[in-house]
């Protein structure tokens, strides 16, 4: 059986194949999996597909038509896909449930730290020769007080870090991680940790209930020095209020890793082009604003992860098995 992955990278490519070797035949696209794509799928049972595909209802049809019955989505987030739609057409969809949290949470330290300490600025003045100190004043870690919206595994990594740094811990969640606790975090209202917190970090799943988490309101009740980190889905953060504000000159820095309109973006070459987003386009001229390409996954540790996990995902559904990380269940076989 020949399997299409979409939206594969090329570091990723020679991994997908050499674990799937032995197993199945797969096809590796640079592609991402839209209305226009979809229809290289077809005659293919399964297909592979990374966060940024659309598997909106329309997509979903079009691959029921063509004949796939399961979709094995190479991350954690699942907002692109219509679940509903999906069992509606008897397609299995399968995702990875978890893979190595270290790594988001040490890009997202990665990001804070390159802003506090204006490491970006500074190393394209030394590419001129410039060495000198004005505007580059950074502020220690140390005593100062980080806010984790989302304690989960990665969230824990995150804060573990902070706990290195000797920070006072402040947490939010729908429930408090003991892990977390034993560092010694203070779980309290959103409200308290977006007013008290220096550096403030994302860890929350894109959902209903956290769209546009970040909002005006909450935007404007930070202090005017603080820096916010987002490594978790685009979608948590207004990202037009959150231009207002730096307009006004307010934060140390913005690290973003994901943007809430990305699809269609991220993970391409857009050099060449006219760039038609103006949030978007506004967000990266500010000069304490620090905007990445959604890679803060993207380590061999984490990818290997996903990759062995979306295989197993893979011939579970094959042999009738099921796991956590299926999101819709395989149909009644007759």
């Amino acid at each position: 059986m020949e399997i299409i992955a979409f939206g594969v990278q090329s570091d990723e490519k020679p991994l997908i194949e050499k674990a799937f070797a032995g197993h199945h035949d797969i096809r590796c696209l640079d592609v991402f999996l839209n209305e226009d794509t979809a229809p290289i799928a077809a005659g293919h049972e399964i297909i592979s597909t990374s966060v940024n595909a659309d598997l909106a209802g329309r997509v979903l049809e079009m691959l029921a038509a063509g004949g796939t019955r399961m979709v094995a989505q190479r991350s954690t987030g699942f907002n692109n896909i219509d679940l509903e739609v999906a069992e509606r057409l008897g397609i299995t969809v399968a995702r990875v449930s978890y893979y190595s949290p270290y790594s988001v949470a040490e890009f997202a330290w990665s990001l804070a730290m390159a802003i506090n300490r204006r490491i970006v600025r500074a190393s394209t003045r030394t590419r001129d020769f410039d060495f000198r100190l004005d505007g580059l004043m950074g502020r220690d870690m140390h005593g100062r007080t980080v806010g984790v919206l989302g304690t989960g595994k990665i969230g824990e990594a995150f804060t573990r870090i902070a706990h290195g740094f000797g920070m006072n811990l402040l947490g939010w969640d729908i429930a408090e991680n003991p892990a977390c606790v034993e560092l010694g975090m203070d779980y309290v209202e959103k409200e308290r940790l977006f007013a008290e917190a220096d550096l403030i970090s994302l860890h929350v799943p894109l959902m209903p209930a956290t769209q546009n988490l970040i909002d005006a309101a909450a935007l404007k009740s930070m202090k005017n020095d603080v820096i916010l980190v987002n490594s978790s889905r685009g979608g948590l953060i207004d990202s037009q209020a959150l231009v207002d504000e730096l307009r006004k000159g307010r934060f140390t820095g913005v690290g973003l890793d994901v943007y809430e309109a990305e699809a269609g973006l991220f993970f391409l070459d857009k050099s060449l082009e006219i760039v038609v987003d103006d949030t978007l386009a506004r967000l990266v001229t500010f000069p304490n604003v620090l905007v990445t390409s959604h890679q803060a996954y993207y380590t061999e540790d984490a990818v290997g992860q996903i990759i062995d996990t979306t295989l197993h995902n893979v011939l579970d559904y094959k042999a009738g098995r099921r796991s956590d990380n299926v999101l819709v269940p395989s149909a009644p076989r007759s």
